[in-house]
C-alpha cells in the first residue's frame, strides 16, 4: 500500500500573504487551532478567539456555544474536505484498501491542524465528558465517511462499524501527531496493523451475529408473544373451528 504523500508547507514556515476566508465558521475555527498551536488550552478565551478571527464576541456565539464546539467544527471542515475528494478509483477494492485510502485523505485533511491538534488531544484525553461529546460528533462524522467508501453503516453490525472506525482514527492519530516523516511511513505503518486487527473482529463478529440468528428470533417471538399463526389457531380453537363436527352457519 504505498501512497505519495499530500505535500505541505513546512513546519515554521512563514504563510504568505493571503485574505481571511470569507465563512466565518472556518475563520473561528482556524483562529481557535492557531491559538492552541501558541498557548495552553485553558489560557484561550474566547475573546481571544474572537479577535484572531476577526469576528466580533456575538458573531462568535452565533457560530459556536463553545470552543468544545469549535473543536467539532474541525471535524466538520475535515469531513467536507475529504468528501469533496471522494472518487470511484477504489470502488472495486477490498473494504481494507478503501477504508486505507480514506484515513490517509482524512489525516491529509487535518494537517493543517497537527499543531494545535498536539497540544489539545492530550487535554481532551484527560476529560470524560469531552470525550463523550466527541464521540458522538465522531460517530457522526464516520457515518458520512464509510457511507463514501461503499461500508454499510445501517445494519444489524452498523454501528459497531461506527465506533470500531472512530477507535481505529483515534490510534492511528496518535502515530500521526508524532509522525514528522514526509511520507508518514509510521503512520503508515500502525494504520496497515489496526485494520488488520479491525478485519479480524469484523469477521468474528459477523459470524457470531449469523450464528445467533435463530436464537434472536427466538427471542422476539417470546417478547413480543406468539407468532400470528398459534394466536389464531389459539382463536380458532376456542371458537371451536378446530373440531371436525364444527361447520359454519350458512
Amino acid at each position: 500500500m504505498v501512497r505519495k504523500p499530500v505535500s505541505t508547507p513546512p513546519a515554521g514556515a512563514e504563510p504568505g500573504p493571503a485574505a481571511k476566508p470569507a465563512d466565518p465558521r472556518k475563520r473561528a475555527v482556524d483562529a481557535l487551532m492557531k491559538l492552541a498551536a501558541e498557548r495552553p488550552w485553558h489560557q484561550i478565551e474566547l475573546p481571544d478567539i474572537a479577535t484572531e478571527a476577526g469576528l466580533t464576541l456575538a458573531q462568535l456565539r452565533g457560530l459556536f456555544p463553545s470552543k468544545l464546539a469549535m473543536l467539532g467544527g474541525v471535524t466538520r471542515l475535515v469531513d467536507e474536505a475529504v468528501l469533496a475528494g471522494t472518487s470511484e478509483d477504489l470502488a472495486g477494492e477490498p473494504a481494507k484498501e478503501r477504508m486505507f485510502d480514506l484515513v490517509m485523505r482524512r489525516l491529509d485533511a487535518m494537517a493543517p491542524y497537527k499543531a494545535g491538534l498536539r497540544k489539545i488531544v492530550p487535554v481532551i484525553r484527560r476529560d470524560p465528558l469531552a470525550l463523550a461529546a466527541l464521540n458522538r460528533g465522531a460517530i457522526n462524522s464516520w457515518r458520512y465517511m464509510l457511507a463514501s467508501a461503499g461500508i454499510p453503516t445501517e445494519d444489524a453490525l452498523g454501528h459497531l462499524r461506527l465506533q470500531g472506525a472512530v477507535l481505529l482514527m483515534a490510534r492511528v492519530s496518535e502515530t500521526w501527531l508524532d509522525d514528522d516523516e514526509p511520507e508518514l511511513s509510521k503512520t503508515m505503518a500502525r494504520l496497515d496493523r489496526e485494520l488488520n486487527l479491525a478485519s479480524c473482529i469484523m469477521a468474528r463478529a459477523e459470524d457470531v451475529h449469523r450464528l445467533t440468528a435463530p436464537f434472536r428470533g427466538l427471542a422476539r417471538a417470546i417478547c413480543f408473544g406468539r407468532p400470528l399463526k398459534a394466536r389464531r389457531r389459539e382463536r380458532a380453537s376456542e371458537r371451536g373451528e378446530d373440531n371436525d363436527d364444527y361447520a359454519p352457519a350458512i
